[in-house]
């Protein structure tokens, strides 16, 4: 894919900084944004001890936000924003696959069907530490375009 197919519009990056990243709860959580490309976006959510529930495990919903987030950004990432105004999340289906364990966490969103009014995105969460990153989570999201 050449590099003007995967650049995202200065518009949209704006969007995705100002309402997203910047919005309390990202800010509160830690949530940065790491990559962003045309369908395709990267966040990391560094360790935190504010993060977890047990023990040293970050807690499962913390892990639904970045995931909400990520995916939210996937999908706003290449919508016209002349027409789209804003979004809401639709659905969101979370298998989680195994503790995340005093790590940071790297969410990798990609848009699998963009729609006029729906983009369905999956969303794929690692631990990373010293070792190889270990998959803790994966979900399916809907983001309604309004």
């Amino acid at each position: 894919m050449s590099e003007s197919a995967n650049a995202v519009d200065p518009r949209n990056a704006a969007m995705i900084e100002s309402v997203l990243i910047a919005s309390p709860v990202a800010q509160a959580l830690g949530i940065r944004l790491d990559a962003l490309g045309a369908e395709r976006v990267e966040m990391l959510l560094p360790f935190s001890m504010k993060n977890i529930t047990v023990g040293d495990i970050v807690h499962a919903g913390v892990i639904a936000t970045l995931i909400d987030v990520a995916g939210a950004a996937a999908a706003f990432s290449k919508v016209d924003l002349d027409v789209v105004k804003t979004g809401a999340t639709g659905s969101l289906s979370i298998q989680y696959l195994a503790p995340a364990r005093a790590a940071s966490l790297r969410a990798v969103a990609e848009v699998i069907r963009r729609g006029k009014r729906q983009v369905a995105t999956e969303v794929s969460v690692y631990a990373e530490g010293d070792a190889e990153a270990v998959l803790v989570a994966k979900a399916l999201m809907s983001t309604a375009l309004i």
